[in-house]
């Protein structure tokens, strides 16, 4: 029996899985205090067999083995949770075999294997909701460096007529201060689910999407970008970002299909966690 742990800022996802990676269980619980939460974690598994476990959380996080901060939350602006041992404290409650990564490096597995992706080596998964992070998978492998992705926080061109700040803490007008759900709200005073698809703010939200995506493209030439999060429920804004794609990347890398390409999640809200049971069954 495997689990996993898609471990958001809002809420936690649990699940464990029989070999087949057929589901047996699934919870969420709120994130609020790591005391707290990682209560909630314990009593959900403490239930079940684990056998190895694969873990997803939102970062910064430590990846890099060896070091003091592997298996941390690092520098999150959730304050209580800044220098969390989240991979200690759950192989000391539960010493099996355990994947670490970020949520959205699980999901970008997850949509590779069993999602939007299936059939290919690589794929850059991009979720758009309240912040906005990426996750890339290279020849099947979740990728790490020094570090993770962090593709919400890349710098882009702002449009001459978007004077809105963002919303970034850290940066202001990065991709996730300039495009993530709360700069609609912002912008509009108005919730995204609730604008006309012929609002402006969609092909200003096109457009810094599409560049962001022609960026990922030019640094990291994989066979497919799949976009997630709650933003991309509005059906009409994938035709608005392949749009804008080609017209910023103007022929200099061609696209053989744009429909193929650029593509929304296979499995939506379930990437990221059949994602970490999938790195937890490779162990």
């Amino acid at each position: 029996m495997y689990g996993a742990i898609e471990a958001g800022g809002t809420k936690f996802n649990l699940a464990v899985c029989d070999e087949s990676l057929n589901i047996i269980h699934q919870k969420q619980i709120p994130t609020t205090t790591p005391e707290e939460t990682m209560a909630g974690v314990f009593e959900f598994f403490e239930k079940y067999p684990v056998e190895k476990m694969g873990i997803g959380s939102f970062g910064p996080i430590g990846v890099v083995k060896g070091s003091d901060e592997y298996g941390h939350i690092l520098n999150t602006p959730k304050t209580a949770w800044k220098n969390f041992p989240f991979l200690q404290a759950m192989e000391e409650k539960f010493p099996v075999p355990t994947a670490w990564t970020t949520d959205v490096n699980a999901a970008a597995y997850g949509e590779l294997k069993k999602g939007a992706a299936q059939g290919k080596k690589s794929c850059l998964y991009l979720t758009i909701g309240t912040g906005i992070g990426g996750g890339l998978v290279l020849d099947e492998q979740v990728f790490h460096g020094a570090s993770h992705p962090e593709m919400g926080h890349i710098f882009i061109k702002r449009d001459p007529a978007d004077t809105y700040k963002g919303t970034c803490p850290y940066h202001h007008d990065c991709l996730e201060g300039l495009a993530a759900g709360p700069s609609i709200e912002a912008r509009t005073h108005i919730k995204g689910q609730n604008l006309p698809a012929d609002h402006p703010v969609w092909d200003l939200q096109a457009y810094y999407l599409a560049q962001a995506l022609v960026n990922y493209t030019l640094m990291v030439p994989v066979e497919k970008i799949v976009l997630g999060g709650g933003v991309m429920n509005q059906d009409h804004l994938l035709g608005k970002i392949r749009q804008s794609f080609l017209k910023q990347m103007n022929h200099y890398v061609e696209i053989e299909n744009i429909d193929d390409y650029i593509v929304r999640w296979g499995l939506p809200n379930q990437s990221g966690i059949i994602g970490a049971l999938l790195l937890a069954a490779d162990l």
